[in-house]
């Protein structure tokens, strides 16, 4: 399989347990055109230390430390900025901690023919591909992405979903410097902003596995401002100033 330029963008807190075996199977299974870029927040478990030393035999392997704790969106905007600026066609997002299956990258970079952003859905057609979560969390998630869909409207089975594909153009598009969501309500509003730019929007159907190790970082937080970031979101859009 032919990949452009693709940075895959792992924020990280903690990992410590997954970071490396995450980072090695990834290169393993795509040996080109394909690049990490880990961006952790001063992780007191040694994650950075971890990265930088795969980095030293690693060349496709990059690491951006911050301070403290700022946040996962915040993360991500630093990685897309991270890309423009070094000419990646393609951004990957992806959880740390295995949820995400690396094997399941292939299908999102294959779905990007015609497409400006692919979104690995855990709810697609009716179903729940979600393994070893509690039913509460499962409950939150899956009125999570009703509730966004009834509010704003997208069109996308799986709003909150923090697995994708989204290309170089798209980034350039939807006003990065805007974008103010963290949690759950970051996915929604990148979601959000490329769909209200009529871009092309795909979905495949992924397998979402709970960590085995490590602890979630959801917070109360987060749900909180997810409830009303879907409000501000299409307020804004009705006003003209997305």
């Amino acid at each position: 399989m032919l990949i452009v330029k693709t940075l895959v963008i792992i924020p990280t807190y903690n990992e410590a347990e997954n970071i490396r075996p995450l980072v090695e199977d990834i290169l393993d299974r795509y040996p080109e055109g394909l690049e990490l870029l880990v961006i952790d927040d001063s992780s007191p478990d040694g994650t950075a230390g971890i990265v930088k030393a795969i980095m030293k035999n690693e060349p496709r392997v990059m690491l951006l430390s911050r301070p403290s704790k700022l946040g996962l969106g915040t993360a991500y905007l630093t990685g897309f900025r991270y890309a423009l600026e070094r000419g990646y066609e393609r951004v990957i997002e992806m959880d740390a901690d295995f949820s995400h299956d690396p094997a399941s990258i292939a299908s999102l970079i294959k779905a990007m023919d015609g497409a400006d952003m692919v979104i690995g859905s855990r709810y697609m057609n009716n179903t729940v591909n979600v393994v070893n979560w509690p039913l509460s969390r499962l409950i939150l998630s899956k009125s999570a992405s009703i509730y966004s869909r009834w509010i704003t409207g997208m069109p996308v089975s799986d709003p909150t979903s923090g697995f994708k594909c989204i290309s170089a153009k798209a980034l350039r598009f939807i006003a990065l410097d805007r974008v103010r969501s963290q949690g759950y309500s970051f996915q929604i509003e990148i979601d959000f902003r490329v769909w209200k730019k009529n871009l092309v929007i795909h979905e495949v159907p992924i397998i979402f596995v709970d960590r085995s190790v490590g602890k979630s970082k959801m917070t109360r937080k987060n749900i909180v401002e997810a409830v009303w970031m879907v409000w501000w979101l299409k307020f804004l859009s009705i006003i003209g100033r997305l």
